[in-house]
């Protein structure tokens, strides 16, 4: 079985999908990929998956204060700026969802489906 590594990105302040979020993901401190979430605040494709996906500590980073500035929020980068989610893979056939539900004050993730 091929594992995949997803995320979306939820925006709770304003109650919708976060678009142009920009994401970028790093494997043992080693960079891996980049990409931005669309207008569902999904990316368009998995950011590693195949024989690309290995175990490992894995951490994703989410350009949050970016994306409430150029929306104009006024509390953008008053707190939170670059939302950091550290996290292990230990079966690299599984799927892994980590979700992203951020206002310009407080995140929470999980591990979806």
């Amino acid at each position: 079985m091929a594992g995949k590594l997803t995320t979306h990105v939820l925006d709770i302040a304003n109650g919708c999908p976060a678009a142009d979020v920009k994401v970028s993901l790093h494997r043992d401190g080693q960079f891996v990929a980049h990409s931005a979430t669309n207008a569902d605040g999904r990316l368009p494709s998995p950011l590693v998956s195949g024989d690309s996906f290995f175990g490992g500590h894995y951490r994703l980073e989410f350009a949050i204060g970016d994306y409430f500035a150029a929306r104009g929020h006024p509390d953008a980068r008053k707190f939170l700026d670059l939302v950091r989610i550290d996290f292990i893979v230990d079966d690299s056939g599984g799927n892994y969802h980590v979700p992203l539900l951020v206002s310009p004050w407080s995140y929470s993730t999980y591990r979806g489906s």
